[in-house]
């Protein structure tokens, strides 16, 4: 069990006492707490709970860098990964062992959901943490990527495929989804169980929401499909068909509505309407799971930031782009990439360099089961 945290008093007690109050017998997993670089108490209240806290110094690095420091002193055949504001169900460790027990041997990675009863208030964060509630239980079975929030990989195939990619990943963005794509490419599986839930504590704010959408998952996954080569060809998740046509269907939308509010014409504010009908159609399954949830005026208010989505999808295609065309690959500082070239040891340390290539390079899915570390 391996919890990346960065400044975490807050959230710590409830997510690392739910691990606590696992069913699962607390002899036949260990608990991995990363400090990383943590400017309060956090380190001193992971003490309490944890089998071991690994302790990063001189700066954040990041989930990344901190689960792959974790991963180096785990001894668990499989590795649970479980976000800091994320507090698990007294099963979800059970169901972990017991889906990699019953799985074929080339599912190396298993991940599960968030569930429908988010605590924090408001009407953004219920939205946020119900839309990823909705979309995973959507999508249950094989999947192409990974989510790191509360997910298990068999230690053997993810020492394989390299680790978390913390050359390029320096903060929380994408690293998951990469894990996940390159576990593909080396011939391993990945499934979705969304029964294997866990509840998010984050708060969100509009603003917030916002700048995650674009900076921290849109822009950086558009990056990764244009790196490999992908960028109009991925079906996973968000990135389904459907979902591409309802983005361009919005982006339509805006940029019509954006014209009749210039040139104050009726026709185009019509077209822009026509445009956003079938969007709002199609995801009538959606609203009327919000209202389950929160009643209509709940179900209303979350009409627009989901056409909001959509647009941030728009922004974050044409930004990633721009950015592949004119920067390249995203890159480390100097000074790291330096120190990694010429094989420094230090601590923290150095990043570890992938290779460059993305096709399978290691060896075949592995033969590993066993009790979650």
């Amino acid at each position: 069990m391996i919890v990346p945290a960065y400044n975490g008093p807050k959230v710590l007690p409830a997510s690392l006492g739910a691990l606590e109050a696992s069913d699962l017998p607390r002899t036949e997993w260990e608990l991995i707490v990363v400090d990383d670089a943590s400017t309060d108490g956090t380190g001193h209240l992971a003490e309490q709970y944890a089998d071991r806290v690994v302790r990063l110094d001189q700066r954040p690095h990041g989930p990344s860098y901190a689960r792959n420091r974790g991963v180096e002193v785990a001894r668990g055949e499989v590795l649970v990964f479980i976000d800091a504001d994320v507090t698990v169900h007294p099963a979800t460790l059970r169901q972990f062992c017991e889906a990699f027990r019953d799985a074929p041997q080339e599912v190396a990675a298993i991940f599960g959901s968030y569930d429908a009863n988010p605590p924090a208030p408001g009407v953004v964060s219920r939205y946020r943490n119900l839309y990823h509630h909705y979309v995973h239980h959507q999508n249950p079975g094989e999947a192409e990527t990974f989510w790191a929030g509360c997910g298990a990989v068999r230690a053997a195939a993810f020492r394989a495929v390299g680790m978390y990619n913390e050359w390029h990943f320096s903060r929380p963005q994408v690293e998951d989804i990469e894990l996940g794509h390159r576990l593909r490419d080396h011939g391993y599986r990945i499934l979705l169980r969304p029964d294997i839930q866990a509840t998010h504590l984050k708060h969100w704010t509009f603003r917030n929401m916002v700048a995650t959408d674009l900076n921290d998952r849109g822009v950086p996954w558009m990056r990764l499909l244009i790196r490999r080569g992908q960028a109009t060809e991925s079906e996973s998740l968000n990135l389904k068909r459907a979902e591409k046509v309802k983005t361009a269907l919005v982006a339509l939308a805006v940029g019509s509505l954006a014209l009749a509010i210039l040139r104050q014409s009726l026709a185009a504010f019509a077209l822009s309407v026509l445009l956003i009908a079938p969007v709002l159609i199609s995801n009538l399954q959606l609203y009327r799971f919000f209202q389950e949830q929160g009643g209509f005026w709940f179900a209303l208010a979350t009409v627009p930031l989901n056409v909001l989505y959509y647009a941030i999808n728009t922004v974050a295609a044409a930004w990633g782009w721009i950015l592949h065309l004119t920067l390249g690959d995203p890159q480390p500082p100097v000074a790291v990439e330096a120190m990694a070239e010429l094989g420094v040891d230090s601590w923290p340390p150095v990043p570890k360099k992938l290779p460059d290539s993305n096709g399978p390079s290691s060896p075949t899915p592995g033969e590993q089961s066993g009790e979650p570390a």
